[in-house]
Order: C-alpha cells, then structure tokens, then sequence
C-alpha cells in the first residue's frame, strides 16, 4: 500500500478560522498533501494575508463569513461546492475565549462563546452533513479542548462549549455513520498559538504548565495538523464518533 491512504489528492476541505493558528497550520498541512482548501474568517484583511502565506493559487478559496450566522454558513459551503465541486472534509477549528468564570459571565458573553465554539460547528457540521450524505461519503473533524472534561480556572463557558462540541461529535457519528461519513473530534491540551498565549509567554506559567505534561512540552499547531491528516485519510476510515486527546499525556497521570 505504501503511503495511498495517506493521499489527499484532489479532496476538497473546508476549514473555518483558517486565517492564524491551527487553521492556518491545517490548511497548509491539507494543501501539502495535494487537497483543495477553503477557509473563512470574519476579516478579510486575515484572508487576505493567509493567502500571501499559503501561496496555493488554485487549490485556496477563501470566504468572508461568520460561522455563526446561518446565512454566512451557507453562502462559505456554496462557494466552495461552486469553486471545488465537492466537499470531502469538514475542519471545524473556529474557537475564542473571553477569561472569566461562569458566575460572572454576562449572559451576552456567554452566548458570544457558545455561539463560537458550539453554535457554529453545529451550522457548519449541518450543511456539510447534507452535502456528504448525498454522496455516501466524507468526514468531519471538530476541534475540541481538554477544557471539556477538565474544569480550569476562567476557562469555565469555554469548557462548557467544548463539552457540547465532544457530544455533538458522538451524536452525528451515530446519526451518520450509516451514511460512510466519519465524525471525530481532536482534544488538544494547550497549543502555542496567539489564542494561548497570555500564558506560555509567561515563563513561570510555562514551567507550571509543563509539569503536568510528561512529554515535557505544550502542543504546537503542527501536532494538530498531522492529527487532522490522519482523521482525513482513509487510514482513518474506521474510526468515528471519538475524541482524542492530544495532550503530551497529561490526561495519563
């Protein structure tokens, strides 16, 4: 067999929040290994420069949308259907915390993040559902948090969300499966991004997170990607409706 299952030729995939971070590791881990990509974001000043990064011309689309307006949803899915002809892969990796507890969020600051986090992976996750049943294939992969099996200071509605997003990840694999489409989820612990990092900046805060983590290190966006990679190829093709956790073992001990 060599490498084929690993062959992502021509396989069409949306990423949201495909600008920084993950997303853009993501999309760039995709195009390397030959597939179609389409990202969105909010700004179009983030598409604009995640373009001039990923340099794909014709295998990158970029889409101006909120994932969390259903009309934004459809019209990022259309476009790519019109530009690529298929979708194949759904990466739902758009997230964003505001640090607080849950006692005193707002209720606007609430429904910002289950709205980010859970509320557009559920649109997301719907319209890309209705597109692969009609083909009997493909696979959706959400971008989960150890925040949503581990309770953490001011992470609380974040982790909440995350919790929603690891049981929507089993709910679709049952109401899917029967349809060839794969739905798994992807549990990083702490991953050096922007996002994080207020605290892997600070180098007491670092030393005190990585003792809880045996391989010594936090996640870096490309641990992700090769992650996302295997739930995409057909190497994968049996596993559905799990969670894993991509935390230097820190779930272990």
């Amino acid at each position: 067999m060599g490498n084929l299952c690993f062959n992502l030729q021509n396989r069409v995939a949306v990423v949201t929040g495909g600008t920084r971070g993950i997303g853009l590791e993501v999309a760039k881990a995709l195009l390397g290994e030959g597939a179609k990509v389409s990202i969105c974001a909010r700004k179009q000043e983030g598409l604009d420069q995640a373009r001039s990064v990923l340099n794909a011309s014709d295998n990158l689309l970029t889409v101006q949308g909120h994932i969390g307006k259903e009309e934004d949803v459809d019209k990022i899915f259309d476009k790519t259907l019109q530009t690529f002809g298929e979708i194949d892969f759904l990466i739902n990796n758009v997230g964003m915390n505001i640090m607080t507890s849950v006692v005193d969020a707002s209720l606007s600051l609430w429904q910002k993040i289950i709205d980010t986090n859970l509320t557009g992976s559920f649109l997301c996750s719907k319209k890309a559902a209705k597109i692969m049943m009609s083909h009997k294939k493909g696979k959706i992969i959400n971008i989960s948090s150890i925040a949503g099996t581990r309770a953490a200071p001011v992470m609380g509605v974040y982790g909440i969300a995350k919790a929603g997003v690891d049981m929507m990840t089993k709910v679709l694999a049952s109401e899917l499966a029967p349809f060839n489409i794969c739905v798994n989820a992807i549990a990083p612990s702490m991953v050096k991004t922007a996002f994080s990092e207020p605290f892997w900046s600070n180098k007491d805060l670092h030393s005190q997170i990585i003792k809880g983590i045996p391989l010594g290190r936090i996640a870096e966006p490309l641990d992700v990607s090769m992650c996302v990679l295997f739930l995409c190829s057909d190497a994968s093709n049996f596993i559905t409706g799990t969670t894993i956790k991509l935390d230097g073992g820190a779930s272990a001990i």
